[in-house]
């Protein structure tokens, strides 16, 4: 018996087709993702439902599209057997395949269930044709429609599980496209089915009185497509909650992390630290037992970190945050401040003794220096205890009591410890007095310059001079840079300080000149703070050029160290210093980290010899004098000048005229004058010569 189909019904059998598997993929998707065993049943049930529904209605759709030279019916019974069978095979698979794990038995054993599920739903619809005579099945297109069943179950669920993760790339289009090659393999299986199916010349539709198919068809197209448009739907909404919900829950944690423990170590910050020592002190008081407050800071980090980079010191600050743990007691707190700031505190102490026990212990297993974690670089702390009730009440007065005996275990000799005095609260005092100062020194006057004489290399001539910023307070007296430079570098005052030493050091080379004195280059610190400001080269020339000066009269001279910090950056700015004119020269040469290929990059003028290796010609002996010699020899081989600092004794001076040495100063030499008195040493040296 001749058949045909209604082109109309093909095209829309195909797009349930594809409907349907893309809802099948994302169904799989979204089941196995979910962590609830409980949800993960529902979903099942509800997307068996809809699978079932719609590889159901793509076959049913399908075979309304086929038509006979006889009228057609399905028997209502025998349909709705076919729509259960497809649903319990969709059941069966999606159990089977969104378990933890998928193995290729399980995904081959989900595979066979849906196809056979799908082929028998098949071919249970033509029963319901109840076709008289039956229905003759060619075995090999029977065999052929099986086989495709099989085998597109089976990509179908592998698609399914392989795009399960809703926040792979491009996730939407890969099910997309996952879903039409589904659909042709669905539809291919129908096809090959409807070709195996052969009808007798004569034969009669037994339930052609059934529903009317017209109806039928249209009932179940729109019926199917809002079952999986709104599965799809409801996916896609719990799928969002699932995803804000979890983003509000690691949100939260985040938070929760964020405002109670320090983002590097995991160790408690300063606000959990606060509310612990104040609950500290409360339990103390009610028992009246003691509890210490060990602030510890780490020394020579800063070199570290300026050195090796702030990834080489966060590892070491992780790794010292680590082994402090298991240096303290279980029930101490170990927290940290900031920078390489650490706090441990002791609660429930017996005596003052037990927390100087407890701070020799940590510097003991510190000095060990075996540790599981392999860092190689040791750093030892620096310890200031604090007492309660002896030392503080209060969490403010216990911290900074414990910071300043901190300090004192700095000046005694650093890796030590010190208890809190009430006579370390002078050196904080002083601290702040001279800040206080500060502020009104440039405006008062109080700032002045001295010039310390560089020589050639044989002594007599005169070289130069460096530029020596002085201060003298009204009632602090005369401060010394080493007292004075580190807080104004700290508070950011020593940027405006820089700039008026250059300015002084101008006007004063004006002075010379217009006195008929010959002139002289002079050299100017700049310090790291200055060196961080975007705009210090324009200033700079902008100063020079304002006080009638020529650049060539003016040497910048920058720290090993601070150079190094940031070696690219520090290459930009001293080519944008000799661009302009000015003379560069590398300070404190052999006390930081530097890196030759950068030295050689860097292309300054002079290298100056810290005061350090000049000192060790002479306690050093010939160790001394060839590290010396291993210096000058570099710097010429870079062609670079070489300044020896801190020359004060006949033989240092003698020994670094043997090794060419280009440049000199030192007390030897010449002390540090004012501009007057070095105004004086240049007309004496005039006369001289």
């Amino acid at each position: 018996m001749q058949s045909s189909y209604n082109l109309w019904l093909v095209v829309i059998s195909f797009v349930v087709a594809t409907l349907a598997s893309y809802t099948a993929l994302d169904l799989t998707g979204r089941i196995f993702l979910l962590a609830s065993p409980r949800l993960r049943h529902v979903w099942r049930l509800g997307g068996a439902a809809a699978l079932g529904v719609g590889i159901w209605s793509m076959h049913f759709i399908a075979m309304l599209a086929f038509s006979l030279p006889i009228p057609l019916g399905y028997d209502f019974a025998t349909t709705a057997a076919s729509l259960g069978l497809a649903i319990a095979a969709s059941y069966l698979a999606l159990h089977i395949t969104t378990r933890e794990k998928l193995t290729a038995t399980r995904l081959l054993a989900g595979g066979a269930v849906m196809g056979c599920g799908i082929a028998g739903m098949h071919y249970v619809g033509m029963a319901a044709m109840q076709m008289t005579p039956g229905i003759v099945y060619q075995p090999a297109w029977f065999a052929g429609s099986l086989a495709i069943a099989i085998g597109a179950s089976s990509a179908a669920l592998w698609l399914a599980r392989a795009l399960s993760d809703d926040d792979a790339r491009h996730v939407v289009r890969k099910r997309l496209a996952a879903a039409l090659v589904m659909g042709v393999a669905i539809s291919g299986m129908h096809y090959a089915g409807m070709a195996a199916a052969g009808f007798s010349p004569g034969a009669v539709c037994g339930a052609a009185n059934g529903v009317n198919t017209t109806w039928l068809a249209t009932s179940v197209i729109l019926f199917t497509f809002a079952i999986l448009i709104v599965t799809l739907i409801l996916s896609r909404f719990d799928a969002r909650t699932t995803f804000l919900v979890g983003a509000v829950s690691n949100l939260n944690g985040q938070i929760v992390r964020l405002a109670t423990l320090d983002s590097l170590t995991g160790l408690p910050n300063r606000a959990t630290l606060t509310e612990r020592i104040e609950h500290a002190i409360h339990r103390a008081q009610r028992q009246r037992s003691l509890c210490a407050v060990l602030f510890m800071d780490l020394d020579g980090f800063k070199t570290i970190n300026d050195s090796l980079g702030h990834s080489a010191g966060d590892q070491v600050l992780t790794a010292f945050a680590q082994r402090l743990l298991l240096c303290v007691r279980a029930s101490d707190t170990v927290a940290r401040l900031g920078g390489d700031e650490f706090v441990v505190l002791a609660e429930d102490l017996g005596s003052r003794e037990d927390a100087g026990a407890l701070a020799e212990g940590v510097l003991e297993r510190m000095r060990m220096g075996m540790w599981t974690d392999s860092q190689p670089l040791q750093v030892m702390p620096s310890i200031g205890i604090a007492l309660f009730p002896h030392d503080g009440d209060t969490v403010d007065s216990l911290l900074k009591n414990a910071d300043a005996a901190m300090y004192e275990a700095k000046r005694a000799g650093r890796s030590t410890y010190r208890f809190f005095e009430r006579s370390m609260n002078e050196a904080a005092m002083r601290t702040l007095q001279i800040q206080n100062a500060l502020h009104d020194a440039l405006a008062a006057g109080q700032f002045s310059l001295h010039f310390q004489p560089k020589f050639h290399g044989g002594g007599e001539s005169l070289a130069g001079a460096e530029a020596l910023i002085r201060l003298h307070h009204p009632q602090l007296g005369d401060l010394a840079p080493l007292e004075f430079i580190p807080i104004a570098e700290r508070s950011g005052q020593i940027v405006q300080i820089g700039y008026w030493v250059v300015r002084e050091t101008c006007r004063q080379i004006r002075r010379w000149i217009s006195q008929g004195l010959p002139s002289m280059k002079v050299a100017v610190n700049l310090s790291p703070r200055q060196m961080l400001q975007p705009n210090l080269v324009a200033s700079m020339l902008e100063i020079v050029q304002a006080e009638g000066v020529q650049c060539e009269q003016i040497m910048f001279e920058i720290t090993e160290t601070v150079a190094m910090q940031d070696a690219p950056k520090t290459i930009e700015m001293i080519r944008q210093f000799q661009a302009c004119g000015f003379e560069i020269a590398i300070d404190d040469f052999g006390t930081g980290y530097s890196s030759l290929a950068y030295l050689q990059r860097f292309r300054v003028k002079q290298l100056k010899i810290d005061r350090f290796f000049t000192n060790g010609l002479d306690v050093h002996g010939p160790e001394g004098s060839a590290i010396v010699s291993a210096i000058i020899a570099l710097a010429h081989s870079l062609e670079m000048d070489v300044v020896a600092e801190g020359v004060e004794t006949e033989s240092q001076l003698d020994m670094l005229r043997t090794m060419m040495c280009d440049e000199m100063q030192g007390f030897l030499l010449g002390k540090p004058l004012s501009a007057d008195d070095f105004g004086n040493l240049l007309r004496e040296r005039m006369v001289a010569a």
